[in-house]
């Protein structure tokens, strides 16, 4: 890899900078500075970042950081940190469009849970990261930013809906970033944009505060970073239990960055692959995944294929009709009312429709079928300690396709069928990160996820730490345009 052209203060992973920080060898005022001349120098080229506070501000709230530190006081981790919340977070004093002309100047009075705890952490609010439309759909694009598009090249998608997030973090405009997962969108961005993205385990990130509580379990907030460690460490500020978040995990408060470090010999691993034949693949992502099967072989792990005893077919079936039943309840009343109705794309009247034919045998039915595809794969969990699966079905597209049309010779009958890779672990509630593994020779980005037990984000942690010291594929591989010339 060539040197880095870049400040070296952005340069800095989140872990590095924290230390730095916090040894005072810089200070937050020369971070803040250095953060929003990158950003202003490369946001541009991806447009990940969007509604941008005022820099006076942001210097001001810095230097303030600088004043507690010389007095001995310290937020937490994130102490002057820059920090773009995703853009469906709901930020205090700071708009929250959701990617939609609905919501374009919509401010709200109160954080999300999430939200507080990374401002309690010491982090400072830069502005936000793009999103598509209501985080429908896995390409960042909307009526009101535009379109984000990725690290490694400009002409392809970031994915979605934490599209900002991994391009942002890929590019060095934030040292860590923040995203949540629906169908995969912490997992795919990541993949797409060579760095990492977990998804936690249901309940583990408090959700909310919200208007439903106890069924809205499909999207989890959670944690991106270029290394391990700090996607560990910011899981350590966002999880723990939240009276407000009644189905929130009530475990203590755990160190997930403490002990990454273990000895994978013995440890047994299953291989999902292509749920043999069902999933269509781009040509070569399988193969590059493939080859990455090899890495955790080195660890020590014994590798070997295995397959969910259940019909792919229902978990798809299963799938669209929680999601329908879900988008329904959320986006029903402004669909209702034609004026609104307008300004929603097609794909999330699309579900909104579909919803409205839903009767509470179906939804009964989905999440039968929900609870069926958990025991399948707690059975697999029995012979096996970890899953792997593609993160993606496809390589980064254009970044003028709305969603790809055509899949390993297939047609995808809906916007997102060419995700269906990642409706499993959602539906399961399982942790599930992303993994880089390498790039194709187009030079374009793809992951792997590896998939815990219930509750086991220490464990796959763990696992993705020993594969990132053996490969160490973000540290080797920066985007080019960051690279000297």
């Amino acid at each position: 890899m060539k040197p880095l052209a870049i400040d070296p203060i952005v340069a800095l992973d989140a872990e590095a900078l924290s230390q730095a920080i916090h040894a005072r060898d810089v200070s937050c005022r020369e971070v803040m500075q250095a953060y929003l001349a990158h950003i202003e120098r490369f946001n541009p080229q991806v447009n990940a970042l969007v509604s941008l506070r005022d820099q006076g501000v942001l210097l001001a709230e810095a230097e303030v950081c600088d004043r507690e530190l010389a007095a001995g006081q310290s937020r937490g981790w994130m102490h002057g940190m820059p920090q773009a919340i995703k853009d469906l977070a709901a930020t205090a004093g700071l708009r929250t469009t959701l990617g939609s002309p609905l919501f374009a100047e919509h401010v709200p009075a109160h954080d999300a849970i999430s939200v507080a705890r990374v401002r309690a952490s010491g982090a400072l609010i830069v502005g936000k990261s793009n999103v598509p439309e209501f985080g429908l759909g896995s390409q960042s694009y909307n009526p009101l930013f535009g379109t984000t598009t990725n690290a490694y090249d400009h002409s392809r998608v970031a994915g979605g809906s934490s599209g900002g997030a991994a391009a942002a973090l890929a590019m060095r405009l934030l040292p860590v970033a923040d995203g949540s997962d629906m169908m995969g969108s912490l997992r795919n961005p990541a993949a797409f944009n060579n760095v990492y993205g977990l998804r936690p385990s249901q309940g583990r990130v408090p959700y909310g505060p919200a208007p439903e509580l106890f069924v809205q379990q499909l999207a989890t907030e959670g944690p991106m970073g270029r290394s391990v460690t700090d996607v560990a460490r910011l899981l350590t500020v966002q999880a723990g239990y939240d009276a407000r978040a009644p189905l929130s995990l009530n475990d203590g408060q755990p160190d997930f960055a403490a002990g990454l470090q273990r000895d994978f010999k013995g440890a047994r691993i299953g291989w999902l692959g292509d749920y043999n034949g069902y999933l269509p693949m781009e040509d070569g992502v399988l193969a590059l995944c493939e080859t990455a099967l090899a890495d955790f072989a080195e660890l020590g792990c014994e590798v070997e294929a295995c397959q969910p005893g259940f019909d792919l077919a229902r978990l798809w079936q299963c799938w669209l009709t929680h999601r329908h039943f879900l988008v329904h309840g959320n986006l029903g009343a402004v669909y209702a009312d034609p004026a609104k109705r307008a300004l929603l794309k097609p794909e999330a009247q699309w579900e909104v429709e579909g919803g409205l034919q839903l009767r509470a045998a179906d939804v009964y039915q989905a999440s039968v079928d929900r609870s069926a595809w958990y025991q399948a794969l707690n059975s697999l969990f029995q012979r096996y300690d970890f899953l792997l699966l593609p993160s993606a079905q496809v390589f980064p597209f254009d970044a003028q396709q709305p969603w790809p049309q055509v899949v390993g010779g297939r047609s995808m009958d809906t916007y997102h069928r060419w995700m269906e890779v990642v409706v499993g672990p959602t539906l399961a509630g399982l942790p599930s990160i992303s993994v880089p593994v390498g790039f194709n020779a187009a030079g374009l980005p793809m992951g792997l996820q590896i998939i815990g037990p219930a509750q086991a984000d220490h464990a796959v942690l763990q696992l993705a730490y020993a594969h990132e010291q053996l490969t160490r594929w973000v540290q080797r591989c920066a985007p080019a345009c960051l690279q000297t010339q």
